[in-house]
């Protein structure tokens, strides 16, 4: 649907309606578009999303594969930094060293995936999306050091609809958190039965498989490339232009909004309990339950693992029933704070008790093999059903922004997880694993709070973003042009081209 001409700037209204009279208004939101998008535009109506027909040139079976293919090379990152887990003993052993100095090296391998996305989330907003998934899987079969999520979840929100994202999230994450489960438990096979640098081997195979599904079945689904409005320029304001569109601290910036801000901080509490319940496995049940093989001590991974398979199946789709539910109750209005409420008991109950139970079962020597493997299983389930909603919410708030906002959660995530795969064996060490878990329950329950206030105030708070940005609207437009930018013209595209939505019709 083509934006009609406009013969001048139009001022901006505090609401807008859609063409139809039965649509409820709806409130047009400038906060999340950074620097670069910050130029004035003539406001028109917007075609609702979940109608548009640019959703509907795939078929739901080349989607299906499409989401398959970005979930196994989002297994490739995980993957890469867990599968040594199991083998951490071995690997201490024979560079005469310890466990926590070996867990401390994994752990600087993910402050390079937390740092990755900053790089190339918003290279991808200039250059071919498909180009740069292939380029980065190249990357990761020479030396797997970069994270594959960004992308992914970019082209899982080109080719699906809002209300169809959560479940296609869902299937998206199983690969991200199956791979940490599921590496531990291979590595440990392989260090059973052969040498611990075959684990590696492994990894490069399976990068070069993800090369070729990338290359062969998936397409380009980006709709529209910025890279493509600096095309009538000259190479020095197109080369100024370009190092605009892919600085970092567009990233960065993305901090300032404290929705985005709390929805990170609760990401980030879930990696870290995941980093720290499994980097410890094999110094902390092992010897509570007297095993001496690392194929066993492997088969605690799969519990968490299995519980992430099953929550791939229900997770996504509870967060979409969740906002299709309060689209309800208010009479056809999406807002993209509903989709937060579906995580709230999963993060703020259901997990921290499981924590809880894990840790002082194990610390006090109750319940036997059954306790920690139940609770390590409820917990995989509910971490499922906590990080869809998250994932799809930055996404749905900024969806101009797609890169940037993955980019920044990653960061912070992977940072998180960082941290937690560092310290969580001398704090072990230090205090037991009753009250790191405790810690760790308590992590997440600050950070349920941390949701709970985005879905109270998150709308508000854009708002008040949106005020302060209008305010410098000139000053940040008149600056992209000084560093080359050309000025925006209407296209045919949908709204994500234009002024974003706050809210929207369902």
């Amino acid at each position: 649907m083509a934006h009609p001409k406009t013969t001048g700037p139009t001022p901006r209204p505090t609401s807008i309606a859609h063409q139809s009279d039965n649509t409820p208004e709806v409130y047009r939101s400038i906060s999340h578009v950074s620097g670069h998008d910050l130029q004035p535009q003539a406001l028109t109506a917007t075609v609702d999303e979940d109608t548009s027909d640019f959703y509907n040139r795939l078929s739901p079976r080349r989607k299906t594969v499409i989401v398959a293919i970005l979930s196994f090379c989002a297994f490739l990152s995980p993957i890469s930094s867990t599968s040594v887990l199991a083998a951490t003993p071995e690997v201490a052993k024979e560079y005469n060293t310890t466990g926590s100095v070996i867990n401390a090296s994994n752990a600087g391998y993910m402050v390079f995936m937390g740092l990755s996305p900053i790089v190339w989330g918003p290279m991808s907003q200039g250059a071919r999306v498909w180009g740069e998934f292939i380029a980065r899987v190249l990357v990761l079969v020479r030396a797997p050091l970069f994270c594959m999520e960004c992308d992914g979840l970019m082209l899982r929100s080109d080719i699906y609809r809002p209300s169809e994202r959560g479940t296609a999230m869902g299937w998206f994450l199983s690969g991200t958190l199956i791979g940490p489960a599921m590496g531990p438990f291979i590595g440990g096979i392989i260090v059973t039965y052969s040498s611990w640098r075959s684990i590696f081997w492994l990894q490069t195979a399976l990068a070069g498989t993800g090369v070729l599904g990338v290359f062969f079945l998936v397409p380009e689904t980006a709709q529209h490339k910025k890279i493509t409005e600096l095309e009538h320029m000259s190479r020095k304001e197109r080369l100024r232009a370009i190092m605009h569109m892919i600085s970092p601290i567009r990233v960065l910036k993305l901090f300032r909004y404290w929705n985005q801000v709390l929805v990170a901080c609760a990401s980030s509490a879930l990696l870290w309990n995941m980093y720290s319940l499994l980097t410890p496995i094999r110094y902390v049940l092992n010897p509570r339950f007297h095993l001496d093989s690392p194929l066993l001590g492997g088969l605690f991974y799969l519990a968490p693992g299995m519980g992430y398979i099953l929550g791939t199946f229900m997770g996504g789709r509870w967060a979409d029933r969740t906002v299709r539910m309060w689209v309800k109750k208010r009479n056809g209005v999406r807002v993209p704070e509903d989709r937060l409420r579906s995580a709230v008991p999963f993060m703020g109950l259901v997990m921290p008790a499981c924590v809880l139970i894990y840790g002082w079962a194990v610390e006090k020597s109750v319940g036997g093999i059954p306790v920690p493997v139940i609770a390590l299983f409820v917990q995989g389930i509910a971490q499922l059903f906590s990080f869809p909603s998250l994932n799809t919410y930055c996404l749905d708030v900024m969806p101009g922004q797609g890169a940037e906002v993955v980019a920044a959660n990653y960061f912070v995530r992977y940072l998180a997880g960082c941290m937690g795969t560092g310290v969580v064996l001398p704090a072990i060490q230090g205090v037991g694993v009753g009250w790191f878990s405790t810690i760790s329950a308590l992590f997440l329950g600050a950070s349920t709070v941390g949701v709970m206030a985005a879905i109270r105030w998150g709308e508000s708070w854009r708002k008040a973003t949106d005020a302060k940005l209008e305010k410098s609207l000139k000053d940040d437009a008149s600056g992209g042009q000084a560093l080359g930018e050309p000025k925006r013209e209407q296209k045919d595209s949908p709204a994500k081209n234009g002024v974003l939505d706050d809210r929207q019709p369902a």
